[in-house]
């Protein structure tokens, strides 16, 4: 194995874990701004009413996009085994 690609392979691999991980970060993101807005407009400063409704967003897109998420990975997974037997170890 070269440098290269191993560096490719590395590479590749962090590309996929942020693309499979994307979806969840931003509606995490996008749950916490909303209230982050609410609160402030409300001025309610409860600790437990930021982790809740993130926690529930993650955990409703993991479910959704759990399909194209094993998708993504498994060709992934496939196209590292293809490679190696290619190239031999």
């Amino acid at each position: 194995m070269s440098p290269e690609y191993v560096t490719g392979l590395g590479r590749q691999a962090v590309e996929t874990i942020l693309l499979v991980a994307a979806p969840m970060l931003l509606a995490g993101l996008g749950v916490g701004l909303l209230v982050s807005i609410f609160q402030a407009a409300t001025q309610i400063n409860e600790q437990t009413m930021t982790f809740i409704p993130k926690i529930v967003a993650v955990f409703v897109t993991l479910l959704i996009f759990a399909p194209w998420m094993i998708k993504i990975l498994l060709s992934f997974t496939t196209s590292v085994l293809t490679r190696i037997a290619t190239v031999g170890g």
